[in-house]
């Protein structure tokens, strides 16, 4: 195979496989099957766009093959009922490229307020009859296509343990019969917290991509933003889909100036604020102030995403490094400790108080956190560790943390950056930071 046309398949995929999973669903209500067929559109690409070329339409092309191999899975089986037998008949006699979807049309039809495919498909792979954790991992293995290696890196813990919650989630899913709709009143609430982690998981893999040769994978995150939008809609009285969205747009604020001209990483204290996007700053405050208000309305404390919306706020209204309230992004920390504890919350918490109070104040913290199991394969403990260390001085010891936290980096980017701070330890203000 050409390596252009490897390369163009497998960008397509990230970018449709979850519409193409979402459409297949449509016809036929199984999400491994529906997934399976999804795969068996790419198969046939992987087969045939070598030689006759990558089609216009690339996803819809994928789309139709998918479809057209969904009807004769249900064909084989004698399962169509009434009303795909109309659709049948209906994607058989137009060409599937040009001529809009008889299903599109239907779910126009249907109205349902918001008629997402990939939101429907979020809500499915989130039903309350699957634990949260298999919730998380399905959604994001349909929705981000995201492998079981990048999602395991998400939850830190062991991959085999991801490939088991989708297989048993999956067969869950089917033997359960859960339709393929969005919730309706309560049942909106159920769900709504592992689909919040979903879409922030999914950012969270674009923001900072785990592993490939881009620091950041932007269709990841516009697409995050986009679930994120509707699901604003959908449930707009709870406050922490509007801390999420908030959270979601100031972090992508800083985009343009994440990387460099050659596509390397900049830290947050070297970026050039002027290119952060202001719009989406604006949109961003306005979404937090909106979750403060609904908390409040509520007497209910700000949730974990508001409160790291906060904290990207304090980043967005310091017009330099220098004017950052650390001391307040420090409190916030404290605050977020409490009703969402974990590791990587300490973490950044010790770096926000080294920053606030000192180097040694921060590698107090982070010692403590050495012996977290969750952590021992995390590659930015070591990287912060390196950083504090260089800042008192023990530069030995902290090259020794960057080796450390480079060789355990996936991102080509990143190791490279790693590997910078190893071989030369950085100026002072080229700290690893998020960014």
């Amino acid at each position: 195979m050409h390596s252009a046309t490897h390369q163009a398949i497998d960008a397509v995929w990230r970018i449709e496989s979850a519409k193409i999973v979402a459409g297949t669903l449509r016809l036929v209500r199984d999400v491994g099957l529906a997934e399976e067929l999804a795969q068996d559109a790419l198969v046939a690409a992987l087969e045939h766009w070598p030689a006759a070329g990558v089609p216009d339409n690339p996803g819809a092309w994928l789309m139709a093959t998918a479809k057209n191999k969904a009807l004769d899975r249900l064909r084989r089986n004698k399962a169509l009922d009434a009303r795909l037998e109309q659709i049948g008949r209906d994607l058989e006699a137009q060409q599937a490229l040009v001529v809009p979807d008889f299903v599109d049309a239907l779910d126009a039809a249907r109205a349902d307020g918001i008629g997402d495919d990939l939101l429907r498909l979020i809500f499915t792979a989130c039903h309350p009859v699957l634990s949260t954790e298999a919730r998380v991992a399905l959604t994001l293995r349909l929705l981000g296509g995201l492998t079981t290696h990048e999602i395991a890196r998400a939850f830190l813990v062991p991959e085999p343990t991801i490939a088991q919650r989708i297989v048993r989630a999956k067969r869950t899913l089917s033997v359960a019969r859960v339709p393929f709709e969005l919730p309706r009143g309560a049942a909106v609430g159920e769900r709504l917290a592992s689909v919040l982690e979903v879409v922030y998981l999914i950012f969270n893999e674009g923001y900072t991509a785990t592993a490939g040769e881009d620091w950041i994978r932007p269709e990841l995150t516009d697409e995050a933003l986009r679930l994120g939008r509707m699901l604003a809609e959908l449930a707009s009285g709870e406050s922490e889909v509007h801390g999420l969205i908030a959270l979601m747009e100031l972090q992508a604020s800083r985009s343009a100036a994440r990387v460099d001209a050659s596509g390397r990483p900049v830290l947050l204290p070297e970026q050039n604020r002027a290119r952060w996007d202001r719009v989406l700053i604006r949109r961003g405050l306005v979404a937090l102030e909106r979750a403060e208000s609904l908390g409040a309305s509520l007497g209910h404390p700000l949730g974990p995403y508001a409160l790291q919306a906060a904290i990207a706020a304090c980043h967005a209204r310091a017009h330099t490094a220098a004017q950052t309230d650390w001391a307040r992004i420090v409190a916030l920390y404290d605050a977020l400790a409490q009703v969402a504890p974990s590791p990587v919350v300490e973490l950044n918490r010790a770096v926000a108080v080294s920053m606030a109070f000192g180097p040694a104040a921060g590698l107090e913290i982070i010692d403590t956190l050495r012996r977290e199991k969750s952590l021992q394969g995390y590659q930015w403990l070591p990287s912060v560790r390196g950083d504090l260390l260089a800042r008192l001085g023990r530069v030995d010891e902290a090259r020794a943390e960057f080796e450390c936290a480079a060789a355990l980096a996936r991102n080509v980017r990143e190791r490279e950056l790693l590997l910078e701070r190893a071989g030369g330890l950085a100026p002072p203000g080229r700290r690893p930071l998020p960014s």
